[in-house]
């Protein structure tokens, strides 16, 4: 329970980064990868070069890049580990990783913010909407989180894949009293039972985000009404994770093709949501309603928070429903969905994507 909990917290995360003026030619990253890879990563533009350290698995490197006409980076990473890149200086920076994970193997979304000197109390009293990003147990959860003044975390979160002989909807909290402070001041430990750790970090204007062994939780600041604002709108650039024909075998080892692709997330004014990967062919489309206005999610449904600013859709057929999940703030939005093939159970089979779009 604790990991899942310390997953679901790793949610909060791209929020109010920016800084005015130009940006420093020299810039570092705190980021995880939603296999459970910690990173911290320096970024010149000068060099073009990027330098990171897998604090997780131990991996590091420095990589030159070069700015393609979109404005992505292609990386040269000669393990061929870390391939391609899109960043908005001093705010995020979004990466695909080939060989994440403790065998150095898996295809993995990093998705990292600004580093900056933060502590326990640079969250407590706030509210959070989170997604958590995995590459096992059906990939995606979407709820809330609530840090009170001594750093105490609640939550209550949807998990689709859980509908499977377990529970879709959870409640839990942790005590903050466990995080140890980093000597760099920019993040977090918090020891886990069997040797690891669990590493929390963010910014101090909003995002809060724990990378675990389970995946990355990445949170953003809850809206103040539960509506869609035309301010969400716009294009956004994205680097997204997808894994289809799922299952999850009898030693729990989810099985399925996975895959990393570059994508662009279209926002309309009235809340039209349609992903496009990198050749111009829709993967996701949505039409957006608050999850406060959503009664299988919240009112008569499980889930105990309205979510303001979390939007969702779903689509069913005969043989299939589809969970979509967007949420916003400032300059970037994460989006997620699930579809499981009907009728719903154990041996049958799930796709899952998600990702990160910046503006």
């Amino acid at each position: 329970m604790k990991n899942r909990l310390l997953s679901i917290c790793l949610i909060l995360f791209i929020t109010g980064c920016g800084t005015s003026g130009a940006p420093s030619a020299s810039r570092s990253y705190n980021g995880s990868a939603s296999v459970g890879d910690f990173l911290t990563i320096d970024l010149d533009s000068s060099s073009q070069t990027l330098s990171y350290r897998n604090l997780s698995n131990g991996d590091q490197g420095t990589i030159p890049y070069e700015v393609n006409r979109d404005g992505t980076y292609t990386l040269s990473d000669p393990t061929g580990n870390l391939t391609a890149a899109y960043e908005i200086p001093q705010y995020a920076l979004l990466i695909q990783a080939n060989k994440a994970g403790p065998s150095h193997d898996q295809p993995a979304l990093i998705t990292a913010v600004q580093t900056g000197n933060i502590s326990l109390a640079t969250w407590a009293r706030h509210d959070y909407n989170y997604m958590q990003f995995r590459t096992s147990s059906g990939g995606i959860e979407v709820g809330s989180v609530s840090i009170d003044s001594q750093g105490d975390v609640s939550v209550t979160g949807y998990w689709p894949y859980g509908s499977i002989g377990q529970t879709a909807f959870n409640v839990g909290s942790f005590p903050g009293s466990s995080f140890q402070q980093d000597p760099s001041g920019t993040f977090l430990r918090l020891p886990d039972q069997n040797g690891t750790y669990d590493y929390i970090f963010g910014t101090a204007n909003g995002v809060f985000a724990v990378d675990t062994p389970n995946g990355a939780i990445f949170g953003f600041k809850k809206a103040a009404v539960k509506n869609f604002s035309t301010a969400y709108a716009g294009i956004y650039k994205s680097i997204y994770y997808q894994k289809t024909g799922a299952n999850t075998d009898a030693n729990n080892m989810e099985i399925g093709t996975a895959s990393l692709g570059k994508a662009t997330l279209i926002v309309s004014a009235s809340g039209q949501a349609t992903v496009q990967d990198a050749n111009g062919s829709v993967i996701l489309t949505a039409t957006l309603q608050p999850i406060a206005d959503v009664p299988y999610l919240y009112g008569s449904g499980e889930l105990q928070d309205p979510c303001y600013g979390v939007f969702t859709f779903r689509f069913t057929t005969a043989n299939a429903q589809q969970d979509v999940f967007l949420t916003f703030m400032d300059r970037s939005v994460m989006f997620s969905s699930f579809t499981a093939t009907l009728p719903w159970g154990t041996g049958n089979t799930y796709s899952y994507l998600y990702g990160v779009g910046l503006k």
